[in-house]
């Protein structure tokens, strides 16, 4: 019998009136007790009986779960009664599904070129048991066409001030100028990739401002990237749906002996973007704006044109932390669940521009706008690091993020999160000795 529980029973007395449970610690969601008959009159018994039964509504409440209650509570006064452990069985916590996401890989070639992979999940992320989550989010960094706008310098690249002072004025100068020292500056802060958006070949943009690129430009800004790290990349564009289809033809060229990630397609240009890709056999990330029925579509037209699954990414929109993050984690969550559950069209991993964090004001505005808001050179990145965080745990597996300490902050919730080194020296079922 256990000595906590003894000294509850031999303190109570026939004056006793409460029960309190002093230094005991109930730490499982379901205990049993039997109360057994014994020989030898006690005229305790009945306010033993009593005392237990205001200790099992106690343990109710303490356990928040199903107490079972003395099976001998109805023994006449007179008996003696002994309080024992009920033996309890605890299955296994992890929950099977029918479904796998496909591992897509991101591969650098020539001596040194790494690969990346993302997905393979046979359950939500971080739902480490048995290793059902091989790959972890991967974190991949901005790098523009443009360079950053600055006091004398006209250009169309804005970005928040936290942001700016880390690519403009960090310990390399200013890395905004030059494509492939933009590249190896988000290496050195953590990102696994790089994303090289080509913004100014969009011809609205003026070509003071930074714009009017030809793809021609864009693939060399591609190559310069491509020798700077050997890391995979994104081929990114501008958003103009004519010159995109363009620049991903001249970047997927230039770099065909590698597998890349062009982004992105949608169902307005999918069936003239995925010929590219499967072309010089890159990855393709498909676009769709927070409708689980569109991403679903966008995939299957996708494969229907001979696209490999293991070659799709799935983007289903990143809302900022507090503007319709609650909508885009609902999304994200719907479609991995759908996934592992057997939907075969849409078990592709799934990409976020969690960037979009920095289009929250909470995020960007100046510390005399909202001093109560506090600093924003720790409140911009946290804003961007929930953001990719919290879509994390419905299925995000590839994270564009922009602050270097947003990406360096993400990456080690993601490693503390999934050490099986540290895991595996943990019994997690072993809940009346761990310590937390």
């Amino acid at each position: 019998m256990s000595e906590e529980i003894k000294k509850i029973i031999d303190g109570i007395s026939k004056d006793a009136e409460e029960i309190v449970l002093k230094n005991v610690a109930i730490v499982a969601d379901q205990l049993g007790f039997e109360l057994q008959g014994g020989g030898g009159a006690d005229p305790r018994v009945p306010y033993m009986q009593a005392g237990i039964m205001q200790a099992m509504q106690i343990l109710q409440g303490a356990v928040g779960g199903q107490v079972m209650m003395p099976s001998g509570a109805g023994l006449a006064p007179g008996i003696a009664a002994v309080l024992k452990w009920k033996a309890q069985t605890f299955n296994s916590p992890v929950e099977t599904y029918p479904g796998e996401i496909v591992v897509v890989e991101f591969c650098r070639s020539g001596k040194g070129g790494e690969v990346v992979k993302a997905g393979g999940q046979k359950a939500m992320n971080f739902y480490n048991f048995d290793s059902l989550m091989p790959h972890t989010p991967i974190v991949t960094g901005d790098v523009f066409d443009i360079p950053i706008h600055k006091k004398g310098r006209e250009s169309f690249l804005r970005l928040s001030k936290p942001v700016k002072d880390h690519f403009l004025n960090g310990p390399i100068g200013d890395v905004s100028t030059d494509v492939g020292e933009w590249a190896k500056a988000n290496v050195k802060y953590g990102a696994q990739m790089v994303t090289m958006h080509n913004i100014g070949t969009d011809p609205t943009i003026p070509k003071k401002l930074g714009g009017q690129k030809s793809p021609r430009e864009a693939a060399k800004n591609l190559e310069e990237v491509l020798q700077a790290v050997k890391c995979p990349v994104v081929i990114g564009g501008s958003g103009n749906p004519t010159e995109d289809i363009k620049v991903f033809e001249a970047c997927a060229a230039v770099s065909e002996s590698e597998r890349l990630l062009i982004s992105s397609t949608n169902l307005d240009d999918y069936t003239k973007i995925v010929p590219i890709a499967k072309k010089y056999d890159h990855n393709i990330l498909g676009f769709t704006q927070l409708d689980l029925n569109n991403a679903k579509k966008l995939n299957a037209e996708m494969l229907k044109l001979g696209m490999p699954k293991d070659h799709i990414v799935m983007d289903p929109t990143c809302a900022p932390l507090g503007y319709g993050i609650q909508y885009s984690f609902s999304i994200y969550q719907r479609i991995r669940l759908a996934a592992l559950k057997g939907e075969t069209d849409i078990q592709c991993p799934m990409s976020g521009g969690t960037t979009n964090a920095w289009g929250a004001r909470e995020a960007f505005l100046a510390n005399k706008v909202k001093p109560e808001w506090g600093e924003r050179n720790y409140r911009g990145p946290l804003w961007e690091i929930l953001t990719a965080f919290m879509l994390s745990i419905a299925g995000l597996d590839i994270a564009m993020m922009l602050h270097p300490l947003a990406i360096q902050s993400f990456r080690q919730i993601v490693t503390e999160l999934t050490a099986r080194e540290k895991a595996a020296k943990i019994n997690h079922l072993d809940w009346l000795t761990m310590e937390v």
